[in-house]
């Protein structure tokens, strides 16, 4: 028991380095905060969808792609525009802790949605999970966030606590994969962002979040045309 509790202490220590390394990256030396015109208010919807309804899409969208072809693997941001449909444009966000820096075109016209961070919980192999468990999980998650972060054209954002959106109702995961299967029921929680049509041009998004045992830090460089 010794040896476990010295481990994870360690395990902790380093995660909390890293979360600090990686969110510096995103934070900088900015000062200035903003709030630009181009950001949806959280309860605002988009399209006749809520931001809770574009969150579940996002995950949907997501996870229609294997692990090797998707965008949230994508290190360069060459797969940004992958299965990507209607006024809503999604921008991945990352596996695991690293610091990703990506380069993107984006249609002129189309709104723009992403996690700062965020989680998906699945049903089980057994199928012993059940609707009210995944989205207690979910939310028990996604409490607390040490940091969020969202910085456009160098304008940071302030109280992105508000920007959470958790799914009401469990959801099919695997809805949008060409394959014929269900992944149900799914529940997510998390930050999100929806960013009104940018200007043609080219533009710098920073975002990202810290929570305990989870780190998200994203550059992306938007061309709009």
């Amino acid at each position: 028991m010794q040896n476990i509790k010295k481990s994870s202490a360690v395990h902790s220590t380093a995660i909390q380095a890293t979360h600090a390394i990686l969110l510096s990256c995103l934070l900088g030396a900015s000062l200035s905060h903003a709030q630009p015109q181009q950001l949806v208010a959280p309860g605002t919807s988009v399209e006749g969808m809520s931001q809770e309804d574009w969150s579940r899409a996002w995950w949907q969208w997501a996870g229609s792609f294997s692990s090797q072809e998707s965008p949230i693997a994508d290190r360069t941001g060459e797969l940004c525009g992958e299965k990507q449909k209607g006024p809503v444009w999604f921008l991945a966000g990352t596996y695991g802790t690293q610091r990703t820096v990506r380069t993107c075109k984006v249609p002129r016209g189309k709104y723009l949605f992403f996690p700062l961070i965020n989680y998906v919980v699945m049903p089980r192999s057994d199928r012993s999970t059940t609707c009210a468990s995944a989205m207690e999980t979910a939310e028990r998650i996604t409490n607390d966030p040490a940091a969020l972060v969202l910085e456009v054209n160098g304008a940071r954002i302030g109280n992105l606590a508000a920007s959470r959106q958790a799914t009401k109702k469990c959801f099919d995961m695997g809805a949008l994969t060409e394959e014929q299967y269900k992944v149900f029921p799914s529940a997510a929680n998390g930050y999100y962002a929806m960013l009104r049509p940018l200007p043609p041009g080219k533009h710098v998004l920073n975002f990202g979040g810290a929570l305990p045992g989870m780190l998200q830090a994203v550059t992306y460089t938007l061309v709009v045309d």
